[in-house]
């Protein structure tokens, strides 16, 4: 049910009818928005869904004679404008609530006509953790990640199935700004802050008074910053979106499916005449955004950002470490060099911790160095499975670096595995006391997904501070994954595309020595159900790497 109230405004618009006829020259006919009408469609009601179907959605029409604009006012405290009336709006607070709508009709000379009704929703969606990201719980500050590649970029928005850039619609595929690049331009002065106020997102944008504008939005001409006013909070809302990234074969990996919506034409530093925002990924430390531009629904902008303030320690751009101290090509066939590689051996201590199927071996049935490349095979044996963990344990440890590995992976339900690394006082500081960085992970029930994480107290195991991406032909190429471990951050990368950053510190355990290793497992907790046709294969590697 809706409930209709219709109200004719404004004792100066009377008075301007009565008394100042004749000013009426100075704006053209003044005539009063008359016989507005709205009507509200429930997107997804049924007779059993009386309210919708969840997703929250109204669509609203309305019509009046002499109006030329209209503006929609909801009693969550958004409002949007629509030219022609036609307005579809999402009502993200999960439940069923109703809500007061008022619909401005405005004409010629800024006389309105206004109608005030009421619609009640069902909205079933809800992202908590989106918010305690967003807001640390109270109030958070984010800023431009100004020393990351790619913190600024913009690629094609189409379907999965286009031909010619469906496959990129992900990621910005047409430019990606450099680190830095824009510190010639007032863009990196923003500071953008989301807090809980009364259970209710807000959010802030300090701007320093001058917003850098895309080019298209102020006559076509270069990205320039411009005087705004960007003072207030303004209401948020979160939905669940609809984009062509949630369509697409891999879209767990690519998104996070949630929408920002800022109301009163709010946004997030850069213009692209655009309030919304669909949160691509997100931790405590680092988000990633896409937008739609306004005009020109083709293109799509990605923004990172960081809650480390510029300046800062860990706003510093990463070392690029270049002294070679550990390295193996693997050019010589037969079992691994001894003076670099050990090998754990069994089935530890409930398969690993892990629960894990396989029983590790030195056999060169499952390790042997052959054709240029380390082979590691994990194999079906009779009714158990066997494989193989090497390690740089008491031959080689180092703490900071860039670590880099050129691998192919192996295939098949239940196979994972994994290039990391351990604290070398494991022995004596139990894990996750001791740390460990997982530099790659792969499940073969999951193909082409890269995760990379790192385990500590507080983040391990199933909570452990992780990301993913998804790569493509991750078993039948190679690809070099890529860390950079320093005393402020830990950077993830795949073919020197990163995808996750971790803000390192001295309340966390990755401060000193840690060692290699590389396996592949069977099953357990991460690997998942094996394929009861998997009968073997291998992960290939040409070359470890670490620099310092």
């Amino acid at each position: 049910m809706k409930k209709i109230i219709i109200n004719i405004v404004s004792v100066f618009v009377l008075l301007l009818m009565v008394n100042c006829q004749e000013d009426n020259l100075g704006f053209g006919a003044l005539d009063t928005p008359a016989n507005l009408q709205v009507t509200a469609e429930i997107l997804g009601k049924t007779t059993a869904l009386p309210n919708g179907d969840g997703s929250g959605k109204v669509k609203f029409t309305s019509t009046a004679e002499n109006a030329i604009s209209y503006k929609y006012v909801f009693s969550d405290g958004t409002s949007q404008n629509s030219p022609s009336g036609i307005l579809e709006n999402t009502f993200a607070t999960p439940g069923t609530n109703t809500y007061t709508v008022t619909v401005i009709a405005s004409g010629a000379g800024g006389i309105a006509t206004n109608m005030t009704l009421e619609v009640t929703v069902f909205s079933d969606f809800k992202d908590e953790q989106a918010v305690q990201f967003l807001t640390g719980g109270a109030s958070r500050k984010w800023y431009w990640a100004q020393s990351e590649d790619g913190h600024l970029g913009v690629g094609p928005n189409v379907a999965w199935s286009d031909p010619t850039f469906g496959t990129k619609n992900y990621y910005p595929d047409f430019y990606s700004a450099k680190a830095n690049e824009k510190s010639a331009t007032c863009l990196y002065n923003s500071v953008m802050t989301f807090s809980l106020v009364g259970g209710q997102m807000k959010f802030e944008l300090d701007n320093k008074g001058q917003t850098l504008y895309n080019g298209a939005l102020k006559g076509g001409g270069d990205d320039a910053c411009y005087d705004l006013n960007t003072s207030g909070a303004k209401t948020v809302t979160l939905s669940k979106s609809e984009s062509f990234i949630t369509k697409n074969p891999d879209n767990a990996t690519q998104t996070r499916g949630t929408m920002i919506n800022i109301a009163d034409s709010g946004f997030m530093g850069y213009f692209v005449g655009t309030s919304s925002y669909e949160i691509l990924s997100i931790t405590d430390n680092r988000m990633v955004v896409r937008v739609i531009q306004s005009g020109n629904p083709f293109l799509a902008w990605y923004h990172t950002f960081t809650t480390t303030a510029p300046g800062s320690a860990g706003t510093t751009t990463p070392t690029d470490y270049t002294v070679l101290k550990f390295s193996d090509e693997f050019n010589v066939d037969g079992a691994p060099d001894p003076t670099k590689w050990g090998y754990d051996l069994g089935t530890g201590d409930n398969g690993w911790g892990n629960g894990e199927a396989q029983t590790y071996t030195n056999a060169a049935d499952n390790v042997i160095v052959q054709g240029g490349n380390l082979k590691i095979t994990a194999k079906k044996s009779g009714t158990g499975y066997t494989s193989a963990r090497l390690k740089t344990e008491d031959k080689f440890e180092f703490t900071y670096g860039k670590i880099e590995v050129k691998a192919k992976l192996p295939v098949g339900g239940g196979t994972w595995p994994a290039i990391w690394s351990l604290g070398q006082d494991y022995k004596t500081n139990a894990w996750p006391k001791c740390g460990e960085i997982d530099f790659m992970e792969h499940r073969g029930n999951d193909p082409n997904v890269i995760h990379g994480t790192l385990h500590y107290p507080g983040n391990f195991g199933g909570n452990g501070n992780t990301a993913k991406t998804t790569i493509t032909n991750a078993a039948s190429e190679f690809h070099i994954y890529k860390t950079i471990w320093s005393p402020t951050s830990i950077q993830f990368y795949v073919d020197d595309k990163l995808f996750h950053t971790f803000s390192n510190s001295s309340s966390v355990p990755f401060n000193s020595d840690f060692f290699m290793i590389l396996n592949v497992a069977m099953g357990g907790t991460f690997g998942g159900a094996i394929d009861s046709a998997f009968s073997q294969s291998s992960m290939e590697i040409d070359y470890v790497r670490i620099y310092q």
